[in-house]
């Protein structure tokens, strides 16, 4: 764990390691239901079994074939995704309000700050990933996988500005479960990790990396 300061922009930084989805969605609602105005914000960097998760509009068709894969119902935008191994999640447990020189950082402007994290960890990496305009997320801008998604994102926005849910890397996965559903909720999206694009990096290293670039980001808003 790297301890935030008493900084009240500060955030911790807390390494949870292999956990179940469930436990993690409950700690994340638990936490934030409990959370006051001088709460510190933190980043929760996990790693999960395999598992589907449904956002909040996501449509069940999209799911093709689970196998015996658990799906699971949250209350995150968005649609169906796929959590596994070998796979960077990085929950945001982030009071906006706090995050912005005029009062409140501004959900769009929340999301455009982690996908920057994520263009900045994989740049590091000589990896070039892009926005595309009106799906959240991160995508390869070149190279024989071009416009293969590579990190997507969802997050709950409570109405008094606090966050939950976040952002995943994929970095050295089974990606077969991707096929299994339409990731986002767009048929026949690929998928790509780290891995496939020849770059073998330890998990732990890119979970680090991307945890203080978002640290860095939105201490800065």
């Amino acid at each position: 764990m790297i301890d935030a300061s008493i900084d009240p922009l500060a955030i911790t930084i807390r390494q949870r390691g292999q956990e179940d989805y469930q436990t993690s969605f409950s700690a994340m609602r638990a936490f934030t239901d409990a959370r006051t105005a001088d709460t510190p914000d933190e980043l929760w960097i996990v790693e999960h079994p395999p598992v589907f998760t449904l956002g909040l509009g996501a449509d069940q068709s999209h799911v093709l074939a689970p196998h015996d894969i658990p799906v699971i119902q949250t209350d995150r935008g968005g649609e169906v995704t796929f959590h596994g191994p070998g796979q960077v999640v990085i929950y945001l447990l982030i009071d906006l309000k706090r995050r912005h020189t005029k009062g409140r950082l501004f959900a769009r402007e929340f999301v455009h700050q982690i996908e920057q994290a994520v263009i900045d960890t994989l740049a590091a990496y000589n990896i070039a990933g892009e926005r595309i305009a009106g799906a959240p997320g991160i995508y390869l801008k070149d190279g024989e996988w071009q416009g293969a998604k590579i990190a997507a994102l969802g997050l709950k926005v409570r109405a008094n500005g606090c966050t939950y849910h976040g952002v995943s890397l994929n970095v050295t996965m089974d990606l077969q479960p991707f096929s299994w559903i339409n990731p986002c909720g767009y048929e026949g999206l690929a998928t790509i990790d780290m891995r496939t694009l020849q770059v073998q990096v330890p998990l732990e290293q890119v979970q680090t990396a991307l945890a203080k670039r978002l640290q860095h980001l939105l201490t800065v808003a």
